[in-house]
This record gives structure tokens, sequence and C-alpha cells, in this order.
């Protein structure tokens, strides 16, 4: 199904050559030469007939939508209410709108011109132009409302956008990988500048707080990634390409996940109380706005009880725990250094202490046992008995694997028994698996350099799938088209 076609806008011929064309493949000729691979032909053929009925029958909803009075007033008033400006009816515009299964139709639409007054240019107007029907029904691409959607999906979460392109091509929407590219970024971008409004709105104190996690039990993890930046050289375009040259940059994008549980410390997954996960390129201060901002906007002061878990960045414990504390977080908040980051440090510990491996197993087992019994301090003691006697660079090690703990303790980041009594999560697994799914396996690898806006805009699309929630992701981003300052 790799070419366009032009819908007939004719429901009763789309559903007669569906028929006929469904009934000889439901045929059961010739059984003996049947096979696995006649057997997957034969679905993909149903399957593509299918998609294209499906196509025709938007097709003509769109051509009913585009002829009813009612339907192109509504637009007007709609749109109309966007701009303080005049808005003048213009003559009429045809577009092409591609439906599923490669299906387009062609609409005739009222065009509407908005007049600007140049500030700078007595009596000069600016005229800026558009379609209402478009804007009302978010098709203002030349593409439904889902195909766009599903083009932001895959561009998105596939591992390149040749692979979405494939994807996209198997369930019957064909266009060019530059426009796969372009439509995913600039739908990302709208997502951006929402969430930018809210940092706004956050910045001006009037973000409205909901009651999403009132009387819950709130996990916050936090942690960073990896991924490469291209920097483009300053100086003149090589004469050949006509481009900069570049260097790449290991950045670190700082994720977080806000999700809660339940008494047996079970994540809790529903729409009532979605998962939270979104994460920047900006740097640690514009991080904390992120997460100040979904804090506020979720309510964190209503919570029954509230952890922090993370690993030992420095970063993170310096400035979280206060921002937490300045936005009112109940007095059953907890902050926890990720048990298994610490059991880490005591497993390299194992390692340059001792030279054999049943030692080093047998000394670790029973370090990380004291850790999550809350013997610290025990074990702590024990590790400087091997510093006292080691030289050299097997010290330097054992004084820094032992330091990574004796900060946490100082900072009390070492309550496990307590946390783990409340039934509340000991490590930050949910951070983690976020970075793998929404940086490493996209936009960390060899070869791979992204510029800093698409880096950005990737990562809090990925990031709004893993919190499988697409969906409302994609409805605040049409709501926006029409309602701006509720999106």
């Amino acid at each position: 199904m790799n070419e366009k076609i032009y819908s007939s806008l004719d429901l009763s011929k789309s559903l007669s050559d569906f028929k006929e064309k469904v009934t000889k493949l439901l045929e059961t000729k010739n059984l003996s030469k049947w096979s696995a691979q006649t057997f997957k032909a034969l679905e993909a053929e149903i399957r593509n007939t299918a998609l294209r009925l499906a196509g025709e029958c938007v097709a003509v909803l769109l051509n009913k939508l585009s002829q009813s009075q009612e339907a192109l007033n509504i637009a007007i008033n709609q749109t109309r209410s966007l701009s303080n400006q005049e808005i003048k009816k213009y003559g009429n515009y045809t577009r092409q709108i591609l439906t599923v299964g490669n299906v387009k139709v062609t609409l005739s639409l009222p065009y509407m011109v908005e007049r600007y007054k140049q500030s700078h240019q007595k009596g000069k107007y600016l005229k800026l132009g558009f379609c209402p029907f478009l804007k009302w029904l978010g098709i203002e691409e030349g593409l439904t409302p889902l195909i766009w959607t599903t083009i932001t999906k895959y561009g998105a979460i596939a591992g390149s956008f040749e692979a979405a392109r494939t994807i996209l091509t198997d369930w019957g929407v064909k266009i060019s990988l530059k426009r796969i590219e372009r439509l995913t970024y600039y739908f990302g971008k709208i997502g951006i500048n929402l969430r930018q409004s809210k940092l706004s709105s956050l910045e001006m104190g009037n973000l409205p707080t909901l009651n999403v996690l009132k009387d819950q039990r709130v996990v916050i993890a936090v942690d960073g990634g990896r991924t490469r930046i291209r920097i483009n050289k300053k100086g003149r375009r090589k004469l050949k390409t006509n481009r900069l040259g570049f260097t790449g940059e290991w950045v670190e994008p700082k994720l977080l996940t806000i999700y809660t549980v339940d008494e047996h410390g079970r994540k809790i997954r529903t729409s009532s109380l979605p998962i939270t996960n979104d994460g920047t390129y900006l740097g640690y201060q514009e991080f904390l706005n992120i997460l100040e901002m979904y804090l506020v906007d979720l309510g964190i002061s209503q919570a029954k009880q509230v952890l922090l878990v993370a690993d030992g960045a420095e970063w993170i414990w310096k400035h979280i725990p206060p921002l937490l504390e300045k936005l009112k977080c109940p007095s059953a908040t907890y902050q926890l250094l990720d048990f298994y980051h610490a059991a880490s440090h005591l497993h390299d510990f194992a390692d340059a202490a001792f030279t054999t491996d049943n030692e080093r197993q047998s000394w670790f087992k029973k370090a990380r046992k004291a850790l999550k019994k809350g013997q610290a301090l025990n074990l702590m003691r024990d590790m400087g008995k091997f510093i006292a006697s080691a030289t050299g660079e097997r010290c330097k090690t054992l004084i820094r694997e032992r330091n990574y703990i004796l900060k946490a303790y100082r900072r009390r980041l070492l309550n496990y028994p307590l946390v783990a009594s409340h039934q509340l999560p000991l490590g930050s697994g949910a951070v983690e698996s976020l970075i793998r799914q929404a940086v490493n396996l996209r936009m960390k690898g060899n070869g791979k350099f992204w510029l800093p806006d698409n880096a950005e805009i990737m990562l809090h699309l990925r990031c709004q799938w893993c919190a499988y929630s697409w969906d409302n992701f994609c409805n605040s981003i049409f709501d926006s088209f029409l309602n701006p300052s509720s999106a």
C-alpha cells in the first residue's frame, strides 16, 4: 500500500468494493498449496483492504463536515475567540488531507484573514491567513489528528526515523522521511511550549494546584543519563559542503519520575493517579524548576507520605530536599540513597580489599546485609580496618568507596529499615528504567550527535510515552490549538 489513493467520497461504492475484494480473499481454493507464507500474505491483503475502507470512511466524514454550515460556523466562532484582531472571510481554500490507508480527500473551505497593524508603518497592516475548519479539527498540517499523533509516536519511540517510516508504511501511512522528522519535532515542540507555559505560571504564582496526590504515598526518583550534543564550531563554512564543523560533547540529561504506591508498595498505574515522567538537558536549575512545577501541579503538599530516592549525586541532595521543604511536604517525608547504588560501592570496596573471590563474596554479602539492617556505622568501622592496612592506589580506592557510604550516612540517607517498614521502595529502579527507555535506546549511541533543541524535544516525547500517558499528552496539545490558556 505505497500509492496514495484519492477518495471517491462514495461510501456505498467503497463498501461494495471492500466486500468484493474481501470475498475473493476469503476463498479457500487449492488448500494443498497453502502454507504459513500463503496465509501471511492473505492477512496483509485483508488488513490493507480494511485500512483503505477506514480511510474512505474518514474522508466521507471530513467531507460531510466541510459541507455543513453549522460545522463551519462553529469552527469560525471557536477560532475567532483566539484573537482580538479583526478577522474577515477571504474566499475559499482547497486543501488535501491524508487519512489512514493513504487515502486523501480534497476539501474546499472558508479562508479567514487577521489584520495586524504594523506599528512602525503608519496605516500599514500585516495580513495573516488561516482556515478555521482545519484549526478546529487539528488538521492544519494536512493530516487527521490520529495520523499526526501516530506519526509522532513512532517518530519518537522507534529506534530511528527510518524505522518509524517502515512501521508507518506497514500500517497504511506513507509519507517522506523528512516529513516524519518535521512533524515529530513540531508536535513535540508544542509540548515543550505547554511545559514552558506552566513554568511561567509557576513563576508568576498562579499555577493551579490539583488534588491528584491527596492522601497518596508518593515516590520521587531522580537520576541522570548521557547523550552527545552537537556543538557547531565558529568560523567560516567549509567550501565543499557549505557546512560548519561541529564537536560532540557529552551532556547529562536529568530525569525525574513521580508515581504513587499502594499500601504494599506496588506502583499504581491508573488514569486518576498517572505516572509523571520528564527530563531536560538544560542543567540542574531548569530541572529543579520543572520538578517544582510538577509537584505543585500535582499537589505534593497534600500527600500522605513522600519518598525521595536517588543515587549519591551531589546536586540532588544539595537542592531537592530544600525544595521539598519549601513546598511543605508532609512530615512523613523520607530521603534515601538508592540501596543498589550503595551496594555497588560495597562491591567495589570488596574487589579492592580482597584477593580471592570467596573472600570478596563473603564480605560483600555480610556488608550488604548490615547496610540493609541499618548497621551502617559498624560497617564503616569495619571498612576502616581495611583502609588502615592498605597502601597506594588500593588505599585510595578503599577510601573513595568508604566515603561514598560515609557521606550518605552523614546526610541521613541510609534509613533502609524505616523506609522498608513503610512498604516503600529501597531503590530508584523506576528512574533507571526511564533512562534506559527514554535516553539509552534512542539518544545514546555511537555516531549519534543531537542538536540541543531536538534532544530536548525527543526526551520530552519519550518520557510521555514511558509514562503511559500518550493519549492525554496528545489531547492537551490539540486542546491548546483552541484553548491555549487552559491546556
